[in-house]
């Protein structure tokens, strides 16, 4: 097993385990006591000295499911004992470059360390932990084959993570390159090589993204050499994970006839798009050009190409099945031209429950959970879609502890049930009917809730269509509204659906790993616009006033009969198309503003075959 990089590594360590009455500070009941120390590893070497590493060391201490963050220090400012309560900690060392208040992102000589260790605190105990922190960077490592010397001038490689970037040139050929990833979503490394051909004095320039996604740890190496074709130049990619070696070989030619290879994201679960390289001396018909796909290898489809800028082609197969491997080929003036190439499209998942076929009573209660644990559908044995009603027993107390059941089962237009969500009040405050996709976290006294929105996703569709029928009267309870909202007790309330996708932190937005965002409906400031929110990356919303108006993404107001079932597609609209979601967010309120408590407390708004469409 090879590694490219040489393990430099810090070691964090506690003093000898000892009981705590040994120590001369008083123990509070239920505290235990860590004693830290730290010491540099002889095989570390970095262009900071051991000193400066240990000096700017950071030292951050969590619940172990970072719940929250218990204690920081510099490593020359922690105290020599730190007393915890009795509970399971994570311990994380941060050193180098990283740790700095300004780092450099991008350094030819700076190296970021990074370790982590689960422990835990017990009473009248001194705890021993090792953490091993290793080089934490995203290494390039660009070599030039002496061919490149001997037939380029003046050449040099840009290799880069967005405006982060080093400069290769034969000087620095076999340099390691150190770059901060950390924190950074699906940071890939963009290079571009520039030269002047010696024997004619043109310029050569090539660029092109590593696919693989840089990763902390990592080394990624890339090798170039001249070939014996003029005007060639083949780019060979190395990139070392430390625990299994993936080589890969990247030709480029100035002029060639073939297909291209697509982005990872260009490939969804509906539609592809695909490209390739057309020489216009030897094609020069552009309408000739054409590309053709297959599933199975005997039955094609052959499409019109767009020609993108000279000698450039591309096409958007669509109609294609989701988790299917499909074969294309250029096709130009009638004949096959080149090898055909291969792409496997991405997974198409049903939403778990979309009619809501599986339900049952919370345990001594008698209004419903959204999920069966004895059904035979693993997807609906636990629970996905949650409500305002809350779990009681079963989990926390909602509405349904005070008496208003907002969400139940009702009779269905796919199948036997779908789901009715009702606004109801009690003591002039409105609770808004509700279902969404996580779970109810709980009361805020009686006057509001707080809420963890979104479940675990990692498809990309393209809509979401279902079955709705709502009826609402003029808003009667109005406690407060958003900037430029404007509503009254002379205008009907509305019923909201939204659907959003996106790479949402709980760190960051409050909520748990599976349910992210946390909206505590008493304070605005936790409410997310998954318009502007910048870590949504696709976002679509559906609203139906009570007098029969609809508006679709913020479009226009159609006229719709209400009080009927209709079937509503709502286009999902992406923000960016470089980027796969984490989690789903879907919504629905039979009050638009009931987070704001105010609507109408007879809205009703019935759910039922709920479906992502990937086209």
């Amino acid at each position: 097993m090879r590694k490219i990089f040489s393990a430099a590594v810090i070691v964090l360590l506690s003093a000898i385990a000892v009981s705590c009455n040994k120590v001369n500070a008083p123990v509070t009941e239920g505290e235990g006591c860590l004693t830290l120390g730290v010491k540099m590893d002889a095989a570390t070497k970095a262009a900071m000295s051991s000193d400066e590493l240990l000096s700017s060391a950071i030292v951050n201490i969590y619940y172990a499911d970072f719940s929250g963050l218990i204690r920081s220090y510099k490593y020359s400012e922690i105290p020599e004992t730190i007393y915890l309560p009795a509970n399971t900690y994570r311990c994380d060392v941060i050193a180098g470059e990283a740790s700095k208040d300004a780092p450099a992102y991008a350094s030819w000589e700076q190296k970021s360390y990074k370790g982590s260790k689960e422990f835990t605190i017990t009473p009248g105990v001194n705890t021993n932990v090792e953490v091993l922190a290793k080089v934490n960077n995203a290494i390039s490592k660009i070599t030039f084959d002496p061919t490149v010397d001997e037939n380029f001038t003046d050449y040099t490689l840009t290799i880069g993570i967005g405006e982060n970037t080093l400069v290769y040139d034969s000087t620095k050929s076999g340099s390691e390159g150190y770059f901060i990833v950390a924190g950074l979503v699906e940071p890939q490394f963009e290079w571009t090589f520039e030269g002047t051909l010696a024997k004619d004095g043109s310029t050569f320039t090539k660029s092109a993204t590593i696919e693989e996604i840089a990763e902390p740890g990592k080394t990624y190496a890339l090798t170039l050499r001249y070939t014996i074709k003029d005007g060639d130049i083949s780019f060979e990619l190395l990139v070392d994970y430390s625990t299994d070696v993936v080589d890969d070989t990247i030709i480029f030619e100035p002029v060639s006839t073939g297909l291209a290879a697509s982005s990872i994201y260009e490939i969804w679960a509906g539609h592809a798009t695909v490209h390739a390289d057309v020489d216009a001396t030897e094609y020069p018909d552009p309408t000739a050009v054409k590309f053709a796909y297959s599933a199975d290898g005997v039955n094609w489809t052959t499409v019109d190409s767009n020609c993108t800028s000279e000698g450039v082609y591309e096409a958007t197969l669509t109609g294609l099945q989701g988790g299917t491997e499909y074969t294309y080929k250029l096709v130009v003036a009638g004949e096959d031209v080149g090898d055909p190439m291969t792409f496997t499209t991405e997974a198409a998942p049903a939403i778990p429950n979309g009619s809501f076929e599986h339900y049952s009573t919370v345990s001594g209660a008698s209004y419903y959970k959204f999920y069966d644990p004895s059904c035979d559908d693993p997807t609906c044995q636990t629970m996905w879609w949650g409500s305002g009603n809350g779990e009681g027993s079963e989990g926390v107390n909602g509405s349904a502890s005070m008496g208003i059941v907002i969400t139940t089962i009702d009779t269905g237009v796919v199948g036997a049930h779908s789901v009715l969500a009702q606004s109801g009040s009690t003591l002039g405050m409105l609770a808004a009917g509700n279902i969404f996709t996580g779970n109810f976290d709980g009361l805020v006294g009686t006057s509001g809730g707080r809420v963890n929105f979104g479940r675990p996703w990692t498809a990309r569709p393209t809509a979401l269509r279902l079955w709705v029928k709502y009826t609402a009267s003029k808003m009667n309870i109005i406690k407060g509204q958003p900037a430029g909202a404007n509503i009254s007790t002379s205008v009907y309330d509305r019923c909201q659906i939204s659907v959003a996708l996106g790479t949402w932190s709980y760190k960051t937005y409050g909520g748990t790993k599976d349910s992210p965002i946390k909206v505590n409906t008493t304070d605005a400031s936790t409410f997310v616009n998954y318009y502007t929110d910048s870590n949504t990356i696709a976002n679509g919303e559906l609203i139906v006033f009570g007098n029969g108006i609809q508006k679709i993404n913020g479009g226009e107001e159609t006229s719709v009969a209400n009080a009927e079932w209709r079937q509503i597609t709502i286009p999902i609209n992406y923000h960016t198309t470089t980027a796969y979601p984490t989690h789903v967010v879907i919504s629905c309120a039979a009050s638009m503003y009931g987070d704001y408590f105010s609507g109408s407390d007879d809205a009703k708004l019935w759910l039922d075959g709920v479906e992502f469409l990937y086209e």
